[in-house]
Order: structure tokens, then sequence, then C-alpha cells
């Protein structure tokens, strides 16, 4: 078998390549190298110049990716992608070769992965503290080729271990993980992953938590992040070298839990969702002929409203709903705009209002109603949901229009009112974004 151990060199944040080196290794002995600087037609920024003395002059006349595109797709053609943290290095490169229309896929082996598993017990398995305690000279560091040179040191070293075929075979099988897992992430932690609803945890090596997210299927949602191409997941994976969990049972009890761990931790990688939503409402006014309408704006714009939402789509579904419900016209539902009388897709229960059909006293009593339909609708609400066993159900519980928390119910237990359920209550904080959540599900109802 036939290896080429690579070590690029990027620009940081924008991850264009800006020096790679490439030994073609066949077990025993190199066969072939290249190194080159390349020009990532963009700024170099001064933080990634000071770690490894690359600035933009030296890469100004350099060639661009593309013109050396075919001595890397030449010299890895039939052989096995080897790095120290092979994920980082393979996706820089296939991602440089996706902008240039070139489907770039090779096998891959991660020489910290493997230096886990066939050498295991040390501090840290950065390439500089490995390289300084297994004795491995690297000659300039963080520099491409002092990199990859060392790293094929490190490797021949792992080919000569005891058990080296049988890791080897393990990691380059197709049902295999061990290539796309973070390098830090212990394969263990991983298959112990359910394939369940809940929310997950990604942790460094401190233990700090990074990212947190929810998913219907736990472990497939993880698995997805380690496939991806962007920039954020590819920083983040790196960093990986934890996982952790809780279950939940359903979805939407993952959002709720997902919510409050990220407002408690404030992870690194969770920047959307610490933005403000924007918010909407649901109100009424009466318009000069004594008509009752119901609409929607944005907060700000919305006197006294009924009920507030966190999208125009929100507002149209939660409308069409009460409209169908209470038997009012889409037009002074603001549901279709410019129309004499009503000709909606999908309602069709109009009275006639809008055709002198109907008197305004009577739509406005309905009006009227449906108003009353909204405030009431969000007091007391127990909404049911699938529990983390069979023997459990879950359930959200919203008091007073306020939500109170989550919590899990013995489906042997009889509850007859809500008092029986706040026995069992997780105690939870409301908030803009919860709400946000919970207006979401209630629309589905």
């Amino acid at each position: 078998m036939t290896y080429t151990i690579i070590d690029v060199e990027t620009t940081g944040n924008s991850n264009r390549l800006t020096e790679i080196s490439i030994f073609k290794y066949d077990g025993s002995k190199i066969i072939d190298e290249f190194t080159s600087l390349i020009n990532p037609q963009t700024l170099i920024p001064d933080y990634i110049t000071a770690l490894t003395g690359i600035d933009n002059g030296m890469v100004a006349n350099a060639p661009t990716f593309a013109e050396v595109a075919d001595n890397i797709l030449s010299i890895t053609k039939d052989t096995v992608f080897v790095a120290h943290n092979v994920n980082f290095d393979y996706k820089a490169i296939s991602n440089e070769f996706k902008a240039i229309n070139i489907n770039f896929n090779r096998k891959k082996l991660c020489t910290i992965r493997l230096s886990r598993k066939l050498i295991p017990g040390h501090k840290s398995y950065s390439l500089g503290k490995l390289c300084s305690a297994l004795n491995i000279n690297i000659k300039g560091r963080h520099r491409a080729r002092g990199d990859a040179e060392a790293t094929v040191v490190l490797f021949d070293m792992l080919l000569k271990k005891e058990n080296a075929k049988r890791v080897f075979d393990e990691f380059l099988n197709k049902v295999s993980k061990e290539a796309t897992l973070p390098a830090h992430l212990p394969t263990n932690i991983f298959n112990n992953l359910p394939n369940t609803a809940g929310v997950y945890y990604f942790k460094n090596k401190q233990g700090q938590i990074i990212y947190i997210g929810k998913a219907k299927d736990i472990k497939k949602r993880v698995l997805s992040h380690f496939y991806s191409k962007r920039i954020k997941s590819i920083d983040m994976c790196r960093e990986t070298a934890d996982i952790d969990f809780e279950i939940s049972g359903s979805e939407f009890i993952a959002l709720l839990m997902e919510d409050a761990a990220i407002k408690k931790h404030y992870p690194k990688y969770n920047l959307l969702s610490k933005r403000k939503p924007k918010t909407f409402a649901v109100f009424s006014y009466t318009d000069r002929d004594g008509i009752l309408h119901l609409a929607y704006n944005n907060l700000k714009a919305s006197p006294n409203p009924i009920v507030i939402l966190y999208s125009i789509n929100e507002c149209r579904q939660y409308i069409e709903k009460v409209c169908e419900r209470f038997k009012l016209c889409p037009k002074y539902c603001h549901l279709q705009e410019g129309v004499s009388s009503c000709n909606h897709y999908k309602i069709h229960s109009c009275k006639g209002i809008c055709k002198q059909e109907e008197s305004k006293a009577i739509y406005n009593m309905r009006v009227r109603s449906a108003i009353n339909y909204f405030k009431s609708s969000s007091q007391d609400v127990i909404l049911k949901q699938n529990g983390r066993h069979d023997n459990e159900n879950g359930f959200v519980l919203i008091k007073n229009g306020t939500y109170l928390g989550y919590g899990f119910v013995d489906k042997a237990e009889q509850i007859t009112n809500l008092g029986g359920f706040e026995s069992f209550l997780i105690p939870q904080s409301d908030n803009l974004d919860i709400q946000k959540i919970i207006r979401s599900e209630l629309v589905k109802l």
C-alpha cells in the first residue's frame, strides 16, 4: 500500500491554502515529494503570519491552487491520504478542489487517532508535543514541509507497532467511522451516542462546552457535523474531544432543552442562537365601516397585540387557523389584500360579510369570539409528548400563558388535573425564544 503524508498551512478563518507539502511513502521509504507555497488570492491575517512565518509578500508570486491541482491529483492518485488531524487537511484540500469543480476523493488515515490507539498514554497528541515525547525532530514547525516530514517519521513508527496491521485495516474499513471522527474524539464516545431525540454537547480537551445541538436522532445528527465542509464545522470538530448528551423523548422537548442549555453555557459555536428573534403580533382594529379586522405586523407597529409571534408566516398560519375555526372573512383577516370580496384558495367558510350578505354586528361578534380564543388558548396548556422510554410520557406545561417547563411521567400514573403534572415538572425559565418554539408547536395542533 502507498501513502501520501500531507500537511497544509491556511489563511485561518477563510481556510484558503498558503502552503502544501506531500510525501509519497511506500511503507518503507519516501518515493516522491511535492512542496509548494500557494497564493490564496486573499490576505493572510497577521496572527497566521506570526504562527507560520508566511506573509502576503511570500505568496504574491506563488502559484494558485488551480495551477498546482494537477500535481496534487497526480501524486495522491491511488494512495491513502495521511495527515495529523486528517479531516482538517483533507477538507481544506477538497474545498479547494471543489472551488475549481473537481471532485477529490481519497481514503484517509489520521495519525492522531492511530497514535491514540497504537501508542496510548501520552498527555497530548498534538504534533509538536507528541514528536517531542517521541524524540522526533521537527525542522520548521508550522511550515508544511517541516510538519509533513515529522509526520512521515511518526507514521513509520506507527506502521512498525505491534497490532499495526489490524488497527490500520480497521481504520481503512469502509464501514468504520475512524477516518470521519474528530482527531481528539475517542471512538467509544461516538459509539455510545443513542439514535433517539435529545440534546448533545460538544466539549473541548478542557471539558468546556463549545457547541450544543438538538436532534431527532442524536447519533445521526452528530455524524453529519463531521461530514460538513463548512469552516465553522471544521473548526468545531477540530476542537471536539468529548460529546455528552441528554435524551428528551421528542424533538419539541429537545428544542426547549437546547435553548435553556445555550443560554446557560453560551458556547462559542452557537452564535446564531444568541441573536434576539424578530417579533410580530396579531392585533385587531375597527375600520370606518364599523367592521372588526384581524391583522398582523411587526410588534412595534401593532397596537394592543393579541398574540406575539416570530415570523410573518407564523402570523398567517395562526390567523388562517382562527379564520377557518370561526368562519371569518379572509379579506378582513388580511389574508387577501386588494380584493372586493374574498376568494381565498384554502378558506371557503366566509358567511358573506365582504358581499354585504351578513350583518356587521353578527360578524363582529364572531371576531370577538376569535379574539377571546386567541387569549384563552395561550393560558393553561399541557402539551403531551413521547417519553424517553416506552413506559413514560413527556409533557410541556404552560400556565397563565407562561412556560413553566417540561417533565416526564410514568404511564402508570393517573393524572387528572394540571396540579398533578406540576409535581413531575422540571422547572425552566420563559423567554422570547421559548415562546417562539412553543407558538410554532401550537400552530401545528
